[in-house]
């Protein structure tokens, strides 16, 4: 099962809600001495968020430090509560979680991030380890691969899951696509969250605020979308964009 489902089924005699299984989860923690991997999560979906918390808690060396929503959130959390591990979601509450892993990585060089996101691999992978984190993992994996995730990491290793081959990544790495993959990768990182927040129905006025750049900026950089995904207007792109999303799990 993936971890949207792993509240309701991770343990189940006495969960009939939300709430009740934080209770719960709350009680585990506290039975937990101190020798334990603290984390953070890192998602704009509280569902997912109470999912993932669930997963940890029932580890018995592993707990959650605590949670954010977005970039700012995230920061704040790990100054104040110096986690282990960061999990991270590439789509946050109005940033970005690339950004968020590299300025992690240049703040606090030392702490483990790992991406947890519902994006197609093989058009964050190679953006997320670039960016600082080590590794990748796509929500739609079960439960157990979270886990073995978290603690490939966690043991000093870089985790792809198995749809990212060795392969892969020695041709991303050499400037080559594999096989399969998104016609997105071609794009950078300011390009894909433009793409992103398009097919999400932004408009030019809230894609600038957002990404904190001019109403010109943003059609420069839909004129370089269009050239590098051989489309002709922005309509294209808004659909590309919408049809992208959906077939990754990420309804606009």
């Amino acid at each position: 099962m993936d971890i949207r489902a792993s509240i309701t089924h991770l343990r189940r005699p006495n969960f009939n809600g939300v709430q009740q299984a934080k209770g719960e989860m709350k009680v585990l923690q506290m039975e937990k001495g101190s020798d334990v991997t603290r984390l953070l999560i890192v998602d704009d979906h509280p569902l997912v968020r109470t999912g993932i918390r669930a997963l940890i808690t029932m580890e018995d060396d592993l707990d959650v430090s605590g949670e954010a929503e977005d970039h700012r959130e995230a920061l704040d959390a790990i100054a104040k509560d110096m986690p282990d591990m960061v999990l991270v979601d590439i789509s946050l509450k109005n940033s970005n979680g690339l950004n968020l892993l590299k300025e992690i990585t240049q703040t606090y060089p030392d702490l483990t991030t790992l991406a947890v996101s519902m994006h197609d691999e093989y058009a964050y992978a190679i953006r997320c380890l670039k960016a600082g984190a080590k590794g990748y993992i796509m929500k739609q994996e079960g439960t157990e691969k979270i886990l073995e995730a978290i603690r490939t990491v966690l043991n000093g290793k870089t985790y792809l899951s198995s749809m990212m081959t060795q392969a892969a990544v020695d041709q991303l790495g050499a400037g080559k696509s594999p096989a399969g993959a998104s016609p997105v990768e071609a794009l950078s990182n300011r390009e894909l969250e433009l793409f992103q927040l398009t097919g999400q129905g932004k408009e030019i006025s809230e894609i600038a605020e957002i990404m904190n750049i001019s109403p010109r900026t943003v059609e420069v950089h839909r004129s370089h979308i269009k050239k590098k995904l051989g489309l002709r207007t922005s309509t294209d792109i808004f659909q590309m964009a919408y049809e992208w999303l959906r077939s990754s799990g990420m309804q606009p």
